[in-house]
Formats: structure tokens, sequence, C-alpha cells
């Protein structure tokens, strides 16, 4: 038995202990940077199986690490483990029903943190066996859904120490992850008037409501003079009350600015700034702008992408089970829109030959479950998406990989993918992952050609240096 073949042994004799954690995390639901009883499990978890655990990294109160071995090569392994608001749903269920909480796992992080404590505890494994050099950490990433824990750490340089970062993400498809992100700025503009009686007195009232649509407006209208890159979402969190006849005396709004490199996000981040400050002054309100997080685009690496790929083909594929294909193809008939097949999807990216196997492979996208690895592809596409992996890939050679958690084509944040989340289908990508990625740690512990050709990439696309989003007075906040 090779060393590989050891580490998804020990995974496999281990699983009820990975899934343990996972179903734990999954009933926490924790909203980010909120996550306390998730770290504190993670971390007795993490010292139960031997490593050296460290709290409250970078300032942040539910980031931690636990480290072992010694020297080098130092290879991170990032977990998560926020949830979202507002998707409680009952595990394993086919229909939408609340499991009578107000928080889900709607992005799978319950199955992401878990999966990369396996890869971590198998390389512990293989250390402690081969007897080699070299250090694993486990790193536990907070806020990466509203908060960007990673980015927070990034400022402080944590990820400079490493000589590479792996991680991985739930999805309906296996695969190496290539091209890149937006990066994105999280700022809250809260206005703050006068109340009046709305009817006898509104002249002498002040209203933030006011501002804040006013604000909307504007931001509406620089939409046409923005890149074609950009996005800017917003959300009206505090709208001065329920009273009509009341002038509203304050009322908050949360913009998130995205563009693909952070000076360029920060630039627009700048306009949307000024609109504000004129909203203000159009309404005589005050104005108190409030920074949340911030989170770069992400640099490729060629090099780890093709070796998380041949781990993916190395790492035997889950088999499932025909009640379990039933259970995907009841969750893709509760889909609001049909999904597309997955061909279409990376036509982009993928060979006339890839998309026909692909075709061939999901039976022309009608497969419930997703059971092969997509071909390699390397792309500088950008996914209309942020992640603040983005900040580690920023610091060192850094890659991901995907596994199929979920039926295929599910939609992100929903209630079908908390439902996924705790169930057999959930738990096999997980430990399927855990494998992938324990196999992938071991190629960069013992080749160092590997590492060697990572980092000459990332010192090439690196060299006009990070450019941090987080600035230097800011604390993590939860929102």
């Amino acid at each position: 038995m090779n060393e590989k073949q050891s580490a998804y042994k020990y995974i496999d004799e281990n699983a009820d202990a990975f899934i343990g954690v996972s179903d734990r995390i999954w009933e926490f639901a924790e909203l980010s940077l909120k996550e306390f009883r998730s770290a504190a499990l993670y971390c007795e978890a993490l010292e139960q199986f031997g490593f050296t655990v460290e709290q409250g990294l970078c300032g942040v109160p539910t980031a931690f690490s636990g480290r072992f071995g010694s020297g080098r090569p130092v290879i991170g392994i990032l977990g998560e483990f926020d949830a979202l608001s507002g998707l409680s749903q009952v595990g394993g269920a086919t229909a939408q029903c609340s499991a009578g909480g107000e928080t889900g796992h709607g992005c799978n992080h319950n199955l992401l943190g878990a999966g990369a404590l396996a890869a971590a505890c198998a390389v512990k494994d293989f250390l402690q066996r081969s007897g080699s050099g070299g250090t694993v950490i486990f790193f536990g990433c907070p806020g990466e859904e509203g908060g960007a824990g990673k980015a927070f750490m990034a400022r402080d340089g944590a990820w400079r120490g490493l000589d590479a970062a792996i991680t991985w993400h739930p999805d309906y498809v296996n695969c190496a992850v290539s091209g890149s992100c937006l990066s994105c700025i999280q700022k809250e503009y809260r206005f703050s008037g006068v109340a009046a009686h709305a009817a006898g007195d509104a002249d002498k009232g002040r209203s933030a409501l006011d501002a804040v649509e006013l604000m909307n407006i504007g931001v509406q209208y620089l939409r046409e003079h923005m890149p074609a890159t950009a996005r800017v979402h917003y959300a009206i969190t505090d709208g001065g009350g329920v009273s009509p006849n009341v002038v509203q005396p304050h009322a908050a709004v949360l913009y998130m600015v995205r563009d693909h490199a952070v000076s360029e996000a920060l630039r627009l981040q700048e306009r949307v700034d000024k609109i504000a400050r004129a909203a203000a002054m159009m309404t005589e309100t005050q104005l108190s702008v409030r920074f949340i997080d911030g989170c770069s685009d992400t640099v490729s690496n060629r090099a780890l992408e093709q070796a998380a790929h041949d781990n993916l083909c190395a790492a035997p594929l889950p088999e499932y089970s025909e009640a379990e294909r039933d259970y995907a193809r009841a969750l893709i008939a509760s889909f609001p829109v049909v999904p597309g097949t997955l061909a279409a999807e990376y036509a982009d990216v993928l060979t006339p030959e890839q998309i026909n196997y692909v075709n061939q492979m999901t039976v022309n996208g009608t497969a419930p479950i997703n059971e092969f690895v997509l071909p390699l592809y390397h792309s500088e596409r950008v996914h209309m998406g942020s992640t603040d992996v983005g900040d580690v890939s920023w610091q060192t050679p850094t890659v991901q990989i995907y596994t199929a958690c979920q039926a295929a084509g599910s939609p992100g944040h929903s209630w079908q993918n908390v439902s996924s989340g705790k169930s057999s289908l959930g738990y096999k990508g997980m430990l399927y992952a855990g494998k992938v990625l324990a196999g992938l740690a071991i190629d960069l512990l013992t080749r160092p050609e590997l590492l060697e050709q990572a980092r000459a990439e990332f010192e090439e696309k690196t060299a006009h240096g990070y450019v941090c989003p987080i600035p230097p007075d800011a604390v993590p906040t939860a929102l």
C-alpha cells in the first residue's frame, strides 16, 4: 500500500468522526464571525487528533489553527464553517421544510471544514508514519460569507509563511478550479436625521430614509458609467421605522462593490462614497460609513491545478446507491429553474472533445449526480462571485478543488444545499475531498520540484504586488 492509499484508508477508518464534526457544525449553523461554538468544536477536535492549537489568529476571535510537524515545506489546509441566514431546513429532506431555526448551511461550509480537517489529519498520520520533515497546518477561517476572515488574516501576513495553501468547496462537480473571481468591498452607510410629524411639522424634519433613497438613485445612474467588469449590489438594512406619518430619523443601506482587481473596486467604491456624501448634503442629514469587509481576486496556479486534477483522478470516486440517485432526482425536481447542462456551463473553457466526454458522462445533462472528474482546463476567466481565498492566493501559491456534494445543477445558497449537507450524498463528497487534498498535500511534501514550479508561477503572477482590501484601522465586523 502506497502513502496515498494509506491516507485514503485513514480517512475511511475515521469517517464517523469527520461526519460527526460536519453534523454538529450543520446543527450550529452560526453566521459569519459569530461561529463561537463551531470554532470551539474544531479546536477540541484538533487537540484530540494531536495538533497544537492556536486561537484568535490575527485578532479574529473565531480564527484558529492546528499545527503538526516541523520544518519545511509548510502546507496550509483551509477550512470554513459559517452559515447563512434564512435557510433553516431539515437535513436529507426533498421538500422545503424549516428545521426550526433561522440559519442554515446553504453553502455547505459544514462539509467544507470537516473535509479539510479529514485531509489535515490524514497528512498528520502520513508525517508520523513516514518520519518525513514538513509541517501541516489546518486553518479555521471564519466569515467567508460576510466578514472576509482570510483577508483580515492576509492583512497581517498570515499566509506568507506557507509554501502552499490548498482548499476545496462543495459543489455538484468534481474538478480542479481554474480562473479568477471578483474582488469585493462591503460598506455600511448610515444616515441620521431629525424626526418630525410628517404632516404637521414636515419642514422641521430631516429624513434619513430620503438620504438612503437618493443614494440608491445616484448609484443606479452610476451603473451606466462603470466598467463592464464591475458589479454593485445593495440592501436597505434600516428603513427608519414602520410609521409613514413620521419623518424617519435613521436609515441605513449596505453596499457591495465588485470588480476584478482590488484597485479597480476601490476606485469604484470612492465614487459610491461621493454619492453617499451628496445624498447627506441634499437631505441635511449626517452620514457615518462603516467598513465591513473586502476580499481580492484569486491568482490561479497551473502547476497546482495539474497536481490537484491528478489527485482527483487518483482517489477513488464515491459510489452511489439508487436511493441516493433518487434523492438527487427529487431535489432537481424542486429547483425553481431547470438547470443548464454541465457541458454548457464549461463550454468556454473545454475543448470540443472534452465537451463530448462531459455530455457522455452526464447522459447529456440528465444524470442526477456527476460521478466523474471534469477534464482538466486552465483558464483566466473571471467567475462572477467573490471569495477571500483570493487574498490567500496573493501571499502563497494556492489551489482549490470542487467535489460533488449536491445534486447536479443545484443552485447556490439554497435549501436544497442545506438538505444535502446532512445526507449521505454530502458525506461522500466530503470524504472524497479529504482524500484528494491529503494526496495533494503528500505530493507537496515529497516533491520539491512541484513546489518550485508552483512558486515560480506565483512569483511571476504577483510581481506587481498585493493590494490588501482591508484598511489598517478596520476590525472584523459581524452584521
